[in-house]
């Protein structure tokens, strides 16, 4: 008994020794175990936030149109969800879109032109609202539209949105608005012209830019639609946003898409070219007062026409005058009365050229206009350059580019942007061709976050 004592001793303390190191394994099991749920938990957090980041910008996407004061929140509070993204989550990273820098560059000089303007205040103030929130519309549409179903989900809002602002426009053309003591229409010029519908938008000629950018993504997808029933559809909304366009009597308007329109069918398909002379002629034998609407566009017959002729001579002189930075961002009401020779009425407010190019150049100078157009214009030249797609993403494309070529031309006559929902819409719009061009790029080289987080569920199942 005294020899077997170590014997069992030694015998004790190697089992002691083995249930400490299973006790130690089991513990180091369930801390991982704890950690891998951990972490499975904070990248289905993550998830949730990006869903509810991405929820944020169709919510604007469908308010641009109808309430801009929702839309402008909901981009606010989109960028902020992001900004929280971005320090939450180590994956995610600003993502570069093709003008990055010539936008900033423009909202840089626009920023200058603060301190050369009459009102510093007043130009700061309206600098940091209105560019600041076209700034975010960029840049969170960019950073958020990473893939194919989301474009179409942003679409689908956009289109949900123009559904409502055409309805609404029927309405009031069937009920009747009285618009012949209002400044949209030349009472003496026009005296049979009583009844222009606006929709949810503060003027006809903003409702009808809005349209004509509406009206060209339709046009792409139904011409480049393979279902019957889907371009039956597309084509039901198509005459319906055409009826409303012409209730607007905006003749700039008018002119612009049939220039779209036109050129398009002269490049892609004369049939279109046909049919767009034909419904312009029915447009015309049903409604005289068309014609005279566009007649009156040629010549300065009424006080519209000359008014704008004047305004862009005027505008010409501020900027030869204040060549670099311009006059200062939101000045132009302040500065018009000193190059005015046509109205002479101190009364009278003038806000914009009434010449988006000639605008830009006036408030900012000639380096911030060219950097805003070298933006518009090459996002313009990107949307219509060809290049292999999905036909959803072909068909956007070329709804993108007829749609900045609507704004580009109806950009002469009228500062389309001068409005700032249709800024807002102009700036998504810029960032959704970028970010759609790059699509297919990233799709082949990376993983959404969703089937991601889809992935490792699966993983951590099997692990368990």
């Amino acid at each position: 008994d005294l020899h077997s004592f170590p014997t069992r001793r030694s015998s004790d303390l190697v089992v002691a020794r083995r249930q400490d190191q299973d006790a130690a394994f089991r513990e180091r099991g369930a801390k991982s175990m704890r950690r891998r749920a951990d972490s499975f938990q904070r990248r289905r957090n993550l998830l949730s936030l990006a869903q509810l980041n991405f929820l944020s910008l169709r919510a604007a996407a469908f308010f641009v149109a109808l309430w801009p004061t929702a839309a402008i929140v909901s981009l606010l509070i989109g960028g902020g969800l992001w900004l929280i993204r971005l320090k939450a989550d180590p994956d995610l990273h600003f993502r570069r879109l093709p003008f990055d820098r010539l936008v900033l560059l423009f909202a840089a000089i626009a920023g200058l032109s603060v301190f050369v303007s009459p009102d510093r205040a007043f130009s700061f103030y309206n600098y940091y609202h209105l560019v600041g929130i076209y700034i975010v519309a960029y840049f969170l549409t960019g950073q958020l539209v990473c893939d194919e179903e989301q474009l179409r989900r942003i679409m689908e809002a956009l289109a949900m949105g123009a559904v409502i602002v055409v309805a609404y426009g029927f309405y009031q053309f069937i009920v009747g608005v009285d618009t012949s003591q209002m400044k949209w229409v030349d009472g003496e010029a026009f005296p049979a012209l009583k009844n222009r519908v606006f929709s949810t938008w503060e003027n006809p000629n903003i409702l009808a830019a809005y349209l004509n950018e509406v009206i060209c993504f339709v046009f792409a997808f139904f011409m480049m639609g393979k279902e019957p029933l889907a371009r039956f559809l597309l084509g039901g909304g198509l005459l319906a946003l055409v009826g409303c366009l012409l209730m607007t009597y905006a003749r700039g308007a008018f002119l612009s898409i049939a220039l779209v329109i036109g050129i398009y069918g002269i490049l892609r398909d004369w049939r279109v070219l046909i049919a767009c002379v034909g419904v312009g002629a029915a447009a015309l034998f049903a409604e005289p007062l068309l014609a005279d609407r566009l007649i009156s566009a040629f010549t300065a017959a009424d006080t519209s026409s000359e008014m704008r002729l004047a305004l862009w001579e005027s505008t010409l002189d501020m900027i030869f005058d204040h060549p670099v930075v311009g006059i200062g961002w939101g000045a132009y009401w302040m500065v018009y009365p000193q190059y005015d020779f046509y109205i002479n009425d101190l009364a009278v407010k003038i806000v914009h050229a009434h010449n988006m190019y000639l605008h830009f150049a006036a408030e900012i100078g000639i380096f911030g206009a060219m950097a805003y157009f070298w933006t518009f214009f090459g996002t313009l030249r990107m949307a219509l350059k060809n290049r292999e797609g999905t036909p959803f993403l072909q068909a956007f494309w070329v709804g993108a580019g007829l749609a900045l070529l609507s704004v580009a031309l109806g950009g002469v006559t009228d500062d389309v942007v001068f409005n700032i929902p249709t800024s807002i819409l102009l700036w998504m719009l810029l960032a959704l061709t970028a970010a759609s061009v790059s699509i297919e790029e990233e799709i082949d080289g990376t993983i959404a976050l969703g089937e991601k987080v889809t992935r490792e569920e699966r993983d951590e199942r099997e692990g368990m």
